[in-house]
């Protein structure tokens, strides 16, 4: 059986302002790593979003 892998989306949700510690209000990436989103290996990609991103936005609301 073949299966076609979808690349990870981006996790951006259009609020697109970064905060005084250079992360995205929306998505809690940094600059650099909105940048570099499109070349980034899928294990970067799915790293960020099941783990630092999570742990970012957590950190923002406690």
């Amino acid at each position: 059986m073949n299966s076609l892998l979808q690349p990870i989306p981006t996790p951006c949700i259009g609020v697109c302002m970064l905060d005084a510690d250079g992360l995205c209000l929306g998505c809690h990436r940094n600059r650099d790593e909105i940048a570099r989103w499109r070349s980034m290996a899928d294990a970067e990609r799915l790293r960020l979003m099941e783990e630092e991103l999570p742990r970012r936005g957590r950190q923002r609301t406690a």
